[in-house]
């Protein structure tokens, strides 16, 4: 699935998902939510936007350029498993903050405020330590997943690019030895090659100018060379 058909997705599922109606039911959801924060599969929350994490989706898939299905899902992991990351300062800040309400009255027998203060977040963390200590194994446990995704990521497109590059040298071997037989048509599908005639001659066109550039053997002329500079030029120029 491509970038932008997830996106549209992820739309049209908030859209049919409006949550529970009952005030009940909204505070057992958020609890859940809560629960399933980090631990669970969901990536969505009844607190999160939905704009925003298409956006930070879309962000992904623009940086990492998934090219085949398996890239797109494990483009598509990383984005949902470091948008659950983003939760972890926030899940870390709210137990504080909780803990700060419930321990407000502690140590009032302490009269300077900065050392009740430090007793009171000392207290806290020893209350909530397991929550805190789940908090971070998860943390932990997901960074681990986007690393392993990431690498295997790299590792696909590495071995993609590497054999889109030994396909092309084939498919520019095939297209020059036709040529040389003084045959005008080449027919890269007729030979198995999925490039299009005109992929291929830009390759090859592409070569000759760096050859030329550097002084290397090359078929280009100084005219060929400027007549190629200018059409690149105007190529770029046009895709801005």
């Amino acid at each position: 699935m491509s970038s932008q058909a997830q996106i549209e997705a992820n739309r049209a599922n908030s859209q049919l998902s409006t949550g529970p109606k009952s005030e009940v039911g909204r505070a057992k959801s958020s609890h859940n939510a809560l629960k399933t924060g980090l631990t669970g599969r969901t990536v969505l929350l009844p607190t999160d936007d939905v704009a925003a994490y298409n956006q930070h989706v879309e962000r992904f898939f623009k940086d990492h350029k998934p090219a085949t299905d398996a890239e797109k899902s494990l483009v598509q992991s990383i984005a949902d498993t470091e948008w659950r990351l983003l939760r972890v300062p926030a899940l870390e800040s709210g137990i504080y903050a909780v803990g700060r309400r419930q321990l407000a009255q502690e140590f009032s027998d302490e009269a300077d405020p900065a050392v009740r203060a430090a007793m009171i977040e000392a207290q806290i963390f020893i209350t909530f330590r397991k929550d805190l200590s789940n908090i971070a194994l998860q943390e932990a446990r997901l960074r681990r997943q986007r690393n392993a995704d990431l690498a295997e990521l790299k590792s696909l497109q590495k071995e993609r690019i590497e054999q889109a590059a030994s396909e092309m040298e084939k498919a520019v071997a095939r297209y020059r030895a036709v040529k040389q037989a003084g045959r005008a048509l080449f027919d890269p599908a007729l030979f198995g090659f999925e490039f299009s005639i005109e992929e291929i001659e830009d390759h090859v066109n592409r070569k000759e100018a760096r050859n030329y550039v550097l002084g290397m053997s090359s078929a280009f002329s100084a005219a060929d060379f400027d007549s190629y500079s200018l059409r690149e030029k105007s190529r770029r120029e046009a895709s801005k």
